[in-house]
């Protein structure tokens, strides 16, 4: 079992890529096998400096080891497809000799021109195939001449081509609808779909994972592969996950990308334990489990065949559940990454008591600032929702002036004020929310937070008496 991850050398992983990556490597790993990873980048456009350390770092960050690649190759390097050309190149020109593919010297005028013709017939462009026609005298005139070329493969235009994928078990793709496809482009660099089907088979890769949208374009690979007589892989084509907004992932539509949520404060084994959960079930009845669960119990048949979309509160539901089991310190030491402190007049045995009272209730690191900015605010006010709050019941007032009695001569600890809670409770014969809330409003000018306890402590004595002395 032998699978391959490859990315773009983009600097940019959305979660879609990432999503394959996971089951290429389940896939593998739960048969003890090795998990590739190659670089395509063929479209040198598109390629940005630094990209191939920052995807290690994205599948280092997931916990995925990376058995054969560009900084730790194997015996079936290198693993850049920039570095393999002359490969490419022998490959094409061999499918040549064969009568598989041929010289095509058309140029970008007479491409668009065709373009044209097919757009006013309502038609799919799709090459001619003029230059297969050429006479040989003429292609060793133009080779000799320098004339630029592409080689094309030569597609049969009758019949089908069968492909057999794991998921959608056998399809029949007419033959009439494949184009004749470029393998080499004339700056001597292969097409994606040649590309792949060259180093699949020369990295001994017996399982593809793809998008179910290029399950038609499986179809040239088949062809290929029966064209140099190799064996053809085992396919497994995924079906899409569509952004929030019902279309297909992408950075142009502010799609996240891991880093991004990584940098909220995503925890990487949360959003694999997430991305799991796209498209594929698991037999036993949990949602959250570890990579290590994820591989024993991986199962590609149980791959659906529907959509999946990104859905963020799910994501931060699974992250809250990753957070709460955080040992303390692990934890303080995580979200300090996140947290912005306001201002220098706080030790840091406060700051750390103001961090754990939140560790229950966060959903991802950023949002701690958000959380805990009503501790560090200077004016207090109360808005309308909390004022017709107070106005509800005539007890309300009560228990407010009854524990501002209780705190007056307190040691302020957490224990010292709860017990000053609880005597409220007891005095008035009053509890849940006409006990807590008047006295959580009148202290901290919110109707909702925290333990109460802790709240008030971390506000500090002295602000808390003298808001509620008005």
């Amino acid at each position: 079992m032998r699978t391959r991850f490859a990315p773009s050398p983009t600097g940019f992983m959305h979660i879609g890529n990432l999503r394959t990556a996971l089951f290429e490597y389940a896939l593998a790993k739960k048969d003890n096998g090795k998990f590739i990873l190659r670089i395509e980048d063929t479209d040198q456009n598109r390629k940005v400096d630094g990209a191939i350390e920052f995807i290690y770092k994205t599948l280092q960050l997931c916990g995925f080891i990376i058995d054969e690649g560009p900084m730790n190759p194997g015996e079936y390097g290198p693993y850049i497809q920039s570095e393999r050309l002359d490969l490419y190149k022998k490959y094409a020109l061999e499918l040549v000799e064969k009568g598989k593919a041929y010289y095509c010297f058309c140029t970008e005028n007479e491409l668009e021109e065709m373009r044209k013709k097919a757009a006013l017939r309502n038609k799919a462009f799709v090459y001619d195939g003029r230059c297969s026609k050429l006479p040989k005298a003429k292609i060793e005139e133009n080779l000799k001449n320098n004339v630029p070329y592409v080689i094309r493969q030569k597609m049969p235009k009758t019949g089908y081509t069968i492909v057999n994928d794991l998921i959608y078990g056998e399809i029949k793709i007419d033959n009439s609808i494949l184009d004749d496809q470029i393998l080499l482009k004339s700056d001597g660099f292969p097409t994606y779909n040649f590309a792949n089907v060259i180093d699949d088979h020369l990295m001994h890769i017996s399982h593809v994972i793809r998008g179910k949208e290029y399950l038609d374009q499986t179809a040239k690979y088949n062809l290929l592969y029966e064209d140099f007589g190799w064996e053809k892989p085992t396919y497994i084509h995924v079906a899409m996950v569509l952004g929030e907004d019902g279309t297909k992932l992408s950075k142009r539509n502010g799609d996240a990308s891991f880093m991004d949520l990584y940098e909220e404060g995503f925890l990487p084994e949360a959003i694999i334990n997430y991305l799991a959960l796209l498209g594929w079930s698991p037999t036993f009845n949990k949602e959250i489990f570890s990579l290590e669960e994820l591989v024993n119990n991986f199962d590609a048949k149980r791959i659906s065949k529907s959509s999946s979309q990104y859905d963020v509160k799910k994501l931060e539901w699974i992250n809250h559940q990753y957070i709460k089991e955080m040992p303390n310190d692990k934890y303080l030491e995580w979200i300090k990454k996140y947290f912005h402190n306001p201002d220098n007049f706080h030790d840091e045995k406060w700051i750390n008591h103001l961090l754990l009272i939140y560790k229950n209730s966060l959903n991802y690191g950023q949002e701690i600032n958000e959380l805990v900015k009503d501790f560090y605010r200077e004016d207090w006010t109360i808005n309308d929702e909390c004022r017709e709050f107070l106005k509800s019941d005539a007890i309300i007032d009560t228990v407010i002036k009854t524990f501002k009695e209780e705190i007056a001569n307190i040691n302020w600890t957490v224990e010292e004020i709860n017990a000053a809670i609880n005597r409220v409770k007891e005095k008035l014969n009053v509890k849940g929310k006409l006990l807590y809330m008047p006295i959580r409003i009148a202290c901290s000018g919110i109707m909702h937070g925290p333990e109460l306890a802790d709240t008030i402590y971390l506000i500090g004595e002295e602000k808390v008496k003298m808001r509620l002395s008005k």
